[in-house]
């Protein structure tokens, strides 16, 4: 079986925390890597970003590789800029398959412009199954944007409805996706197939906390909380910081540390992001001091130990679809705090593995911070709780879900087998 995986925007070999690197990029990458060990060979399709990194790479193993394909400038360009190039993408990809002599079975397409040249990719290669997932939708974004910068265009909305009028197959993370898709955009949920991300359970699982705070630098005494993401306005880390004050005060002055992992802190004032900038001039105006700590990028090979190092991990979203980030935290035996959203809502275990608050709540995101820091007991028992729940959602139980999607759209059999509830109970 041949997989032509599309990730226009990003690679998924980018380095985490960058402006549109995040948990689609980890799909990607261990979606390959599980296909890979059933012998399933996947060319993962991106746009080149950088004309020194070679055109195909072999860095995910079993075979499988990834293309960077010219299509515009070899530099990294804002996604408004991006749609322009499709057709320059999609005819890269033509060449390259002309060029090895593959025909590939399906096209599983991420993001909703690598939707649209899996659309031109099937149609010059006379229908090959297209299975899409969104990640994130427009339409969604749009209803928690707090100003103009922030939302999506009529391009990007139109775009998404056009991929879910052409694909075969739609995977959606939870049902909250998959309600999201039927009531704001009127999808044909008989195209809908329920499968949540993975989580490589070989390379997140409980580090000894000792040697993980060895690791990351973090004294054994000090108490610590984590975020790790984009800067961005919907991941909600001004409502962290601000709750990171209210305990400062709850706790009679005892200190406790936030790390914040993504972005570019130490940028200069004309590459550092608005978001990132804001944040530091908050945690100035509430004499935070060293107490939050903007770490920058970290690379997954190193957020074990981070994961494994906090006390809790905290994921104050306005918005996701599913949340990789908790999923990655329990692996490691974190418990994770994290807002009613999305497929958090559904992941996270209010008071078994962690706790859900509501949206922009600040006082109430302390108190539970206060409670679980307060509480070794309960974070340990909270923390073993998660780490078994992760594992249910193992890449290679995830994977084999996918693979019987590819074999229904390889050999039609209707897609209702999938509809009912694949994935990890709840």
């Amino acid at each position: 079986m041949n997989i032509a995986m599309l990730s226009y925007h990003t690679c998924p070999l980018a380095t985490l925390g960058g402006k549109d690197t995040g948990g689609m990029n980890v799909y990607v990458r261990d979606l390959t890597l599980a296909l890979g060990r059933k012998g399933i060979h996947v060319d993962v399709f991106t746009r080149s970003q950088d004309e020194h990194v070679p055109h195909v790479l072999h860095d995910l193993g079993y075979g499988n590789r990834v293309v960077h394909v010219p299509a515009g400038p070899e530099v990294p360009l804002p996604k408004q800029e991006l749609a322009v190039y499709l057709p320059q993408f999609v005819e890269g990809i033509k060449a390259f398959a002309a060029e090895k002599g593959i025909r590939y079975d399906v096209l599983h397409s991420h993001y909703w412009m690598s939707g649209l040249a899996a659309e031109a990719l099937s149609d010059a290669w006379g229908g090959t199954p297209i299975l899409h997932m969104f990640h994130t939708l427009g339409e969604m974004k749009n209803r928690i944007a707090r100003s103009d910068a922030e939302r999506e265009g009529a391009y990007r909305l139109e775009g998404e409805r056009r991929v879910l009028r052409r694909a075969d197959l739609i995977v959606a993370a939870t049902v909250a996706e998959q309600t999201q898709l039927q009531w704001l955009y009127k999808a044909d949920v008989s195209k809908i197939v329920i499968i949540p991300p993975g989580v490589d359970t070989c390379h997140f699982y409980p580090i000894p906390p000792d040697e993980a705070r060895q690791f990351v630098g973090l004294p054994l005494e000090r108490r610590a909380v984590l975020f790790v993401g984009r800067i961005e306005p919907l991941k909600g880390i001004d409502t962290l910081i601000r709750a990171m004050a209210c305990l400062r005060c709850m706790r009679g002055g005892e200190q406790v540390s936030l790390m914040v992992i993504g972005g570019e802190p130490e940028a200069g004032p004309d590459k550092i992001t608005a978001e990132m900038a804001r944040l530091q001039k908050m945690c100035d105006d509430l004499a935070m001091g060293k107490l939050v700590v903007f770490l920058g990028k970290r690379s997954q090979d190193t957020l074990p130990y981070y994961y494994s190092a906090a006390d809790v991990v905290v994921m104050p979203s306005h918005y996701e679809s599913f949340g990789m980030v908790a999923l990655e935290a329990m692996a490691c035996g974190t418990p994770v705090i994290a807002s009613q959203v999305g497929g958090l809502a559904f992941l996270v275990q209010d008071g078994v593995t962690g706790y859900t608050v509501p949206v922009d709540d600040a006082p109430k995101l302390c108190d539970k911070l206060a409670t679980m820091l307060g509480d070794e007991v309960l974070r340990r028992q909270m923390g073993a709780a998660a780490a078994e729940y992760a594992r249910q959602y193992d890449w290679q139980v995830i994977a084999d879900q996918i693979v019987r999607v590819y074999e229904s759209l390889i050999a039609p059999r209707g897609a209702g087998a999938f509809l009912e509830g694949p994935g990890p109970a709840r």
